[in-house]
């Protein structure tokens, strides 16, 4: 990129960045994901024109797991459910189809986002344009919905970092981490899958470094 990084600093009171591993209990990594920096940021600003490509991952708080009960659905909406719903006039009573799960999560988080706009091909706009589009929302506080950290019921806060933000002296193994989900045609031509894309995470000296190379695999 011609441009430095944009970065934008998000905190919040809760989070979850839940590892694919684990089935039954949602339990979350140490830092923020690629795919949950990019929700986040798409929440201030998205145009189809372009894509946001993260590139580093700051860890400013000390992490801190809490453990909390949530009651949960266990089935998840689909529209073969819906429409066998509508088959058989039958309806769904979501009392019957709860549970009661553990979720591992983050407390007291804050967190510092790198990232780069990429146009499209094709797109004749010069990305600087993007960026003070970006740079004008979040002076403002504007987003088109509420950015969230993992879950949508953790709400996110987000500003342009003052200057005195420094990553945790924290190195971890993270293990396998999404990276993204890669849209694609089945071999029948008649709908859409999605295939997670992962990659090794390590924290080094508290900041999360985002392979590059793996945007080549999305596109």
């Amino acid at each position: 990129m011609d441009y430095p990084p944009l970065e934008l600093k998000v905190w919040g009171k809760y989070a979850c960045f839940t590892r694919p591993e684990m089935k039954t209990e949602r339990v979350s990594y140490p830092a923020m994901t690629p795919s949950a920096a990019r929700g986040v940021l798409e929440a201030v600003f998205w145009k189809p024109e372009f894509c946001w490509r993260i590139l580093e991952i700051w860890v400013l708080k000390e992490v801190r797991f809490t453990s909390i009960l949530r009651n949960e659905l266990n089935q998840k909406a689909s529209e073969p459910g819906a429409l066998n719903m509508l088959r058989h006039n039958t309806g769904y009573f979501a009392e019957d189809d709860r549970t009661q799960r553990h979720s591992l999560i983050l407390q007291d988080v804050a967190y510092l986002i790198k990232a780069d706009i990429a146009v499209k091909p094709g797109v004749p706009e010069d990305p600087a344009k993007f960026r003070d589009q970006f740079r004008r929302r979040v002076n403002r506080g504007q987003s088109y919905h509420r950015p969230y950290l993992g879950c949508r019921e953790f709400a996110a806060s987000f500003c342009h970092p003052i200057g005195d933000e420094y990553p945790l002296p924290i190195t971890e193994e993270l293990g396998w981490m999404l990276f993204d989900l890669k849209f694609q045609h089945d071999k029948l031509g008649k709908g859409i899958s999605a295939q997670p894309l992962f990659f090794q995470a390590n924290l080094e000296n508290g900041i999360l470094k985002v392979p590059q190379d793996k945007y080549e695999e999305v596109q």
